[in-house]
């Protein structure tokens, strides 16, 4: 103990403290498996837009840059190392006072950065953009010059680019200092912010905003759970730990402030946490959501250890016991040596998975029905063509958006998922770590997932067991219209989903060759008898294939 203890006391070890962090987090990068949301981040990256149904592109465009280096794991994941490592340094110029030794043994107990600092996900980003952020604003309060103004505004549209979160940082920050609103640099500097910003938000305007819809709206769960609080909290604790996560947050709430820069920081903490607190409320919310505080929390925990003259000795006698945890689990995130015991199996056997269905698939591409992340993978991993087809109920995702469904259109493909319900009478099968998938050979694929259906209101109420008559908006995502095969007629119906379980999908008599071509076509819809909350999606019925998700969802009050 007494060489760890004057290891981290000397000063003069924070270049080799950096080169350690960057090259643990490349060996991590290049022989980790990729998580699932990765491999998709990483289609997304194939198709660069100033926008996607989940989350802004700066995540794609990092991808991007590092896979046209390394057409491997690590080429997906380089950018979010570096990133990482600058964080750290950012961190770093910004903590006055500061005490090295402090600073080590902080980031040595956050074991969710040591190892999460690597992925490929959009927290990345977003925890350095707002860390920049952080930087610039604190320049901005001491000279409010043109130079910091501009990068005031660029630091806050990059953080928007990153994740929608970094909005939050932004209110409370005016929040903890009102006088903002009396400086003219300042709304210029949100102007130049909302200028960059302009591309993605009408690029939400032409896809009729799907990001809010699906975040705000579809997410939300119809009843509070105890659990979802419980979670969180329980969760908020281990993500900056997991050892010592309780007392960092209670250094950084306790830490006395001194400037106007640290009651913004304070804020940010205080109001990120208890707005996703509030939310819980309304349904789950993952831990990682508040990573965008991990700047305000290393700062004031660390001005309240060298402030209060707090003892370093929990986190000294701590410290051993987090490196051991992340040691443990970083060999797992490489080596599956717990093979009867899946904590992350997304993490491994990825090719072998993905060459035993390219084996069934042969030269056919391969249609997963609802799911993102295995077409995903299959393409990372075997390079055959892939989709995913979402059913009516079951979320929708960026394969809504993307027309990689018209190669595969009069083509026979095969057809994967994990329902049997969704199959034939016999369909075969493979089962690994990954779980029991379905295949189906379907010959002359044809679905039509880009076109949506749309009416005026998202929410309505109603009587039991009414007739409702809908108007809906018909739009083609196609640049020319589908192809319709005589044998396998298309037809237009609904679905009605209740407390998170399904209820009914209802097929019309109306067949999707006349409806395309039209503005609008009318639609009769049978509400539920019982009172309660409910949601009614549009669908194509196509026979051998689950009836698809073709609009936003309307959330249904029965009275």
């Amino acid at each position: 103990m007494s060489t760890l203890t004057s290891y981290i006391r000397n000063d003069k070890y924070k270049s080799l403290f950096y080169l350690l962090w960057f090259v643990l987090g490349v060996t991590q990068a290049a022989y980790t498996g990729l998580l699932d949301d990765e491999a998709y981040y990483w289609v997304y990256s194939r198709q660069l837009s100033w926008g996607y149904f989940d989350h802004p592109p700066m995540v794609a465009l990092l991808i991007k840059l590092g896979y046209s280096v390394f057409h491997n794991e690590l080429g997906v994941r380089i950018g979010m190392v570096i990133l990482n490592l600058l964080t750290l340094m950012l961190v770093d110029q910004m903590i006055r006072p500061k005490n090295n030794r402090v600073f080590y043994l902080i980031m040595g107990g956050m074991g969710a950065m040591q190892i999460g600092g690597m992925l490929a996900v959009p927290d990345v980003p977003l925890i350095f953009f707002a860390t920049l952020y952080f930087y610039i604003y604190k320049q901005f309060l001491e000279k409010q010059d043109w130079q910091n103004t501009i990068l005031l505004g660029l630091s806050m549209a990059l953080m928007f680019y990153s994740k929608y979160h970094g909005i939050l940082l932004v209110f409370f920050t005016v929040l903890s200092n009102v006088s903002l609103l009396k400086v003219t640099k300042y709304y210029i500097a949100c102007v130049i912010t909302t200028l960059l910003f302009l591309p993605h938000l009408y690029w939400q305007y032409a896809h009729h905003f799907p990001s809010i819809q699906y975040h705000l709206v579809e997410r939300n769960a119809e009843q509070y759970d105890f659990n979802y609080t419980a979670e969180y909290i329980v969760s908020q604790i281990l993500v900056y730990g997991p050892v010592v996560g309780w007392l960092l947050l209670y250094y950084a709430f306790t830490s006395p402030v001194m400037r106007t820069f640290e009651r913004t920081l304070k804020f940010c903490l205080t109001g990120v946490l208890v707005f996703f607190l509030i939310s819980t409320f309304k349904g789950r919310v993952e831990a990682n959501w508040t990573s965008m505080i991990f700047t305000p929390l290393v700062i004031l925990a660390h001005q309240s250890i060298i402030r209060n003259r707090r003892s370093l000795k929990p986190l000294i006698y701590t410290l051993p016991v987090t490196l051991l945890l992340v040691f443990v689990f970083r060999v797992y995130m490489v080596w599956d040596f717990i093979p009867d015991i899946h904590v992350r199996p997304e993490l491994h056997h990825n090719k072998e998975w993905a060459q035993a269905i390219k084996a069934k698939a042969g030269d056919r591409p391969v249609v997963f029905f609802n799911s993102y992340q295995a077409p995903s993978k299959y393409m990372f991993y075997a390079g055959g063509e892939s989709y995913s087809l979402n059913s009516v109920t079951n979320r929708r995702s960026q394969y809504n958006y993307w027309h990689m469904e018209e190669p595969l259109y009069g083509r026979s493909v095969l057809l994967a998922g994990g329902y049997r319900k969704l199959f034939g009478a016999a369909p075969d099968s493979l089962e690994d770590s990954h779980g029991k998938l379905y295949l189906e050979n379907y010959d002359r694929y044809s679905s039509y997932s880009l076109i949506q259906f749309a009416w005026a209101e998202n929410e309505i109420e109603a009587a039991p067991g009414a007739e409702v008559h809908f108007r809906l908006g018909v739009e083609s995502g196609y640049d020319r219209q589908p192809p319709m095969f005589d044998d396998k007629p298309a037809y237009v119906g609904y679905a009605i989903t209740g407390k998170d379980k399904y209820l009914d999908t209802v097929r019309t008599n109306l067949l999707l060759k006349d409806a395309l071509g039209k503005d609008s076509i009318d639609l009769q819809v049978k509400m539920p008898v019982a009172p309660g909350k409910y949601r009614l999606k549009y669908s194509i019925f196509v026979p051998g294939l689950p009836p698809t998700h073709n609009s936003q969802t309307v959330k249904v009050t029965i009275k």
